[in-house]
């Protein structure tokens, strides 16, 4: 069995970004959460959204970088 690497809080992975963003999806299109719990997961969805993008604004800057004649 491999030890799974800690997340790192501040700088998560896109994949663990990614997974905790779909289960804010399901978690708000399920229903039955107050306004303030829809909210506060509503405010973390948008977070974990702009993390998400900024790892593929990254590797597409890192791919059109590697793919460019010199």
């Amino acid at each position: 069995m491999t030890a799974k690497k800690p997340e790192n809080v501040e700088n998560p992975s896109f994949e663990a970004s990614r997974d905790e963003l779909a289960r804010i999806v399901q978690q708000l299109e399920a229903g039955g959460l107050t306004l303030e719990e829809s909210l506060a997961l509503w405010e973390r969805g948008e977070e974990l959204a702009a993390v998400c993008q900024g790892w593929l604004d990254a590797t597409r800057a890192r791919l059109t970088e590697a793919m460019s004649p010199d």
